[in-house]
C-alpha cells in the first residue's frame, strides 16, 4: 500500500471507529441491507485448523438458521499468516459479501512487515478466545515443559518447534513467552511455520519437528489417540475435561498465559448498513445451541466484542504486540 492510500485507509478507519454503533443496539438489529449474492467465508490457514472448523459451522449456522437469504461457501487462502486473506479482502473495497475469519496475526501482520493489518481492513466483531497447549510425541523424552527449558538453555537450537500459521501469532507466543521466562533466548529457537494446526502435527507425528504450540481443539483427536503428549498450557487455571491432566505454564514455574482470539473481518470500506449486518447475524450465531455445543466441544470461550469496544481491544493488543515481537528481533 503507497503513502497515499494509507493515509486514505487511516482517514477512513478513524471516521468509522467515530460513527461505529457499539455492538447489541437496537441500531444493529434493524439493519436494512441483506446479502444479494452468495458469501464467501475465507479462512486464513488450511483445512485442519481451529480457524477453519469456526468457519464452516458459522457458514452452517447462518444457513440453517436462514439468518441469509443466499449461499456461503468457506474459502481457504493459507500463506504469508493470513496475508493472502487480507490482500484479496482489501481488493474487495466498499464491498460486503466476503468476510474472513482471522486471529491474532491481523494485529501482528503490520508489526512483522506482512503489510496489511486491521487498520486495512473492516474489523467486524470477535467471537470465540481459547488457550493454547504444547504437545510433543508420546515416545518423546520431553515429558515437562520444563524439560524443554532445559534442553534448550545451552542451546537454543536444539529443538524444533512446528508453528501455525505464522511468527507472531498466539502459538508461537505460547512457547515463547514460557522460553523468555525460564531464561531461554526465544529469538534464536528453530521454528518451522506450517499452514495450519493439522500440518504442524502431522508434522510431529511425522518426527520433522520436536515441539507444537496449538489450540486446544485439534489435540483432542490425537490425544485420545494416545499419539501425542501433552507437556504444558498456557491457561491461568488448569482447564477441565480432556485437559485436566495438562500442566500450565504457572504451575511449572513460568508465567506465561496467553489466549488466542478468532474474529471476522470484511473488505475496507463497508459500509454502515452492511456491517451492521453482519455484527448482527454473528450476534444471533453466537446465541444458538449448536455455536454453544461448538465452544464447548472445542473448548473455547465466548468472547464476542464489537464497535469501538473492538477498537479499542486491537489497539491495546498492537502495543503489547509490538513490545513482544521487538524482543523476538521479528519487527520490521
Amino acid at each position: 500500500m503507497n503513502r497515499k492510500n494509507k493515509k486514505a485507509a487511516q482517514i477512513w478507519f478513524s471516521v468509522m471507529v467515530l460513527a461505529w454503533p457499539l455492538a447489541g443496539t437496537e441500531a444493529l438489529a434493524q439493519s436494512a441491507w441483506k446479502p444479494g449474492k452468495n458469501i464467501e467465508i475465507l479462512v486464513t490457514t488450511a483445512p485442519g485448523s481451529g480457524s477453519d472448523r469456526s468457519a464452516r459451522v458459522i457458514q452452517k449456522i447462518l444457513q440453517d438458521q436462514r439468518l441469509i437469504d443466499v449461499s456461503a461457501v468457506v474459502v481457504n487462502r493459507s500463506g504469508g499468516g493470513g496475508a493472502a486473506v487480507y490482500s484479496l479482502l482489501q481488493q474487495k473495497k466498499g464491498e460486503a459479501h466476503s468476510i474472513g475469519i482471522s486471529a491474532r496475526n491481523l494485529i501482528a501482520n503490520p508489526i512483522v512487515g506482512r503489510g496489511i493489518g486491521y487498520r486495512d481492513l473492516t474489523p467486524i466483531a470477535r467471537l470465540t478466545g481459547e488457550y493454547i497447549a504444547v504437545g510433543v510425541r508420546a515416545d518423546s523424552q520431553l515429558r515437562s515443559g520444563r524439560d524443554v527449558i532445559a534442553a534448550l538453555k545451552t542451546n537454543p537450537g536444539a529443538l524444533s518447534f512446528g508453528i501455525a500459521n505464522s511468527l507472531g501469532n498466539s502459538n508461537h507466543q505460547a512457547v515463547a513467552r514460557a522460553l523468555q521466562a525460564g531464561g531461554v533466548n526465544a529469538a534464536a529457537v528453530k521454528n518451522v511455520v506450517f499452514q495450519s494446526g493439522g500440518n504442524a502435527i502431522a508434522a510431529l507425528l511425522g518426527g520433522h519437528v520436536d515441539v507444537v504450540p496449538a489450540s486446544l481443539g485439534v489435540w483432542i483427536g490425537p490425544l485420545k489417540a494416545g499419539q501425542i503428549r501433552l507437556i504444558a498450557i498456557s491457561a491461568p487455571l488448569r482447564v477441565a475435561g480432556d485437559f485436566a491432566a495438562v500442566p500450565t505454564w504457572r504451575e511449572q514455574g513460568l508465567d506465561a498465559v496467553v489466549s488466542n482470539w478468532r474474529a471476522m473481518v470484511g473488505p475496507p470500506a463497508m459500509p454502515a448498513a452492511p456491517l451492521a449486518f453482519w455484527v448482527s447475524a454473528l450476534k444471533q450465531v453466537t446465541a444458538t445451541a449448536e455455536w454453544k455445543r461448538e465452544l464447548e466441544d472445542q473448548y473455547l470461550s465466548d468472547e464476542f466484542l464489537a464497535g469501538r469496544e473492538l477498537i479499542r481491544y486491537f489497539d491495546q493488543e498492537h502495543v503489547e504486540l509490538k513490545a513482544f515481537l521487538t524482543d523476538l528481533r521479528l519487527v520490521k
